[in-house]
């Protein structure tokens, strides 16, 4: 700390996607700026489940597709019910490269080098703890009992938000605002991933599981494929596990992985790591007053800016086109003339303009119905019924609404039920 300038133009805490794009843009336009990393280099404190949707980096980043670390191209999507040793599922396959594959490690350490190519000072293994004050503004950050000053600090220090928690902005974090997503990576010959889930050259998987995978309690399971390997664990609301789980989470990634109709995929693979992360999930109540203050804006995963949808999460193209918003808000606040609050709300603008908070205002009522058990519980079950009506035969045949009224009453499921989360789903999904 002691070598650096004493002065900046912009502070970034944090070098994960928000920070990384908001450090890069204002580089690229000539801002003198220094980012902030607590893990010993940048992406090393990151951690995803495995998949992005690619439009908004390649808008930030014009050269995107030619040299990010982008492992497979999902050209398949998969959506299961587990139920007991039974797995019922849609699968589409499709030509779009929308969305890819890639070591979350990977994606923001390069995001990093590109801003620091394009000017921007990045210090590692420094823990920022607090913001440096003169009255209501911030004025820099503090690292211990050092400090460095900046006209505007841009927080983008994820959903562990202890900067803003000691500033007082937020209060701390309640379980029932986050998930806890557990994964493991495992090394899959690219030949054996090509073989065993049908893909092409180049070609990705984005799997997800809903029911058994995690005992009745709300969220689900996925898998991505990735070049040499293959990304496999689950998300659980947190408030959820903490009174429902019977036993550590780990154990329910270890049998999801060991499933009957799973196992085939992973027989002769190698554990090559293991993470756990909390998750924005309760998004609306996350969020902090504002996005902007005197010489503050908020990006990112501490801003809640992450998207579940069940079937697929939103995160890192969130995090990273927030980041890239504030880096444009900070330029037009220069162009005003000073940080101040007045000026940097254009950030809330340019936000609500964006794809961003236009989701998360669509999708508002999801966290609600992740909430509604019978989706990971009574449905998967009721879909392995019905699938075994059908098709599991002797001599007779069932019509299809009876071997669906006889699913739904095995498995607890009256019509006024059925109408009443079916109206639910159609509304929030």
């Amino acid at each position: 700390m002691a070598e650096i300038p004493a002065k900046f133009d912009a502070i970034v805490i944090g070098s994960g996607p928000a920070g990384s794009s908001s450090a890069y843009y204002l580089a690229s336009k000539g801002f003198k700026v220094l980012m902030l990393e607590r893990g010993r280099s940048s992406g090393s404190k990151n951690v995803f489940g495995g998949r992005v949707y690619a439009a908004p980096l390649k808008e930030i980043y014009p050269d995107f597709e030619k040299s990010a670390p982008i492992h497979r191209w999902v050209t398949r999507e998969k959506v299961s019910f587990m139920h007991g040793n039974e797995l019922v599922s849609l699968d589409y396959e499709g030509n779009d490269r929308k969305s890819f594959t890639t070591y979350l490690s990977q994606l923001t350490g390069w995001m990093a080098l590109k801003a620091e190519n394009a000017g921007a000072a990045i210090v590692t293994d420094i823990t920022v703890t607090g913001l440096l004050m003169d009255g209501n503004r911030v004025t820099g950050v503090k690292a211990g009992n050092e400090s460095v000053k900046a006209d505007v600090v841009i927080d983008a220090e994820g959903v562990n938000r202890l900067v803003l928690e000691s500033a007082g902005i937020v209060p701390p974090l309640k379980p029932s605002h986050v998930a806890l997503g557990v994964k493991e990576v495992v090394k899959v010959e690219p030949d054996v991933i090509a073989n065993e889930f049908g893909l092409g050259e180049g070609e990705g998987m984005a799997w997800a599981v809903l029911g058994d995978v995690t005992a009745g309690l709300p969220g689900g399971g996925f898998i991505y494929t990735n070049k040499d390997s293959v990304s496999i664990g689950l998300v659980v609301l947190l408030d959820s596990a903490i009174d429902g789980a019977n036993e550590d989470i780990y154990k329910y990634v270890e049998r999801f992985k060991s499933h009957p109709k799973l196992i085939k995929y992973f027989k002769d693979s190698r554990i090559m790591e293991y993470s756990a992360h909390l998750i924005p999930e309760d998004v609306w109540s996350l969020m902090p007053p504002r996005f902007y203050y005197d010489g503050l804006l908020i990006a990112g995963d501490a801003a809640g800016f992450l998207l579940n949808l069940g079937y697929t999460y939103r995160g890192v193209d969130f995090a990273a086109y927030s980041g890239y918003l504030a880096g444009r808000a900070v330029e037009q606040a220069h162009g005003h003339g000073s940080m101040s609050a007045e000026n940097l709300s254009v950030y809330t603008k340019l936000l609500e303009q964006s794809f961003i908070m236009k989701n998360l205002k669509r999708f508002s009522g999801t966290h609600k119905l992740m909430r509604n058990r019978r989706l990971f519980t009574v449905y998967p079950a009721m879909m392995a019924s019905l699938m075994r009506h059908i098709y599991s035969l002797d001599y007779e045949s069932q019509k299809m609404f009876s071997a669906l009224l006889g699913a739904a009453k095995e498995n607890g499921a009256g019509p006024f039920t059925l109408l009443s989360d079916g109206i639910g789903v159609m509304r929030h999904l």
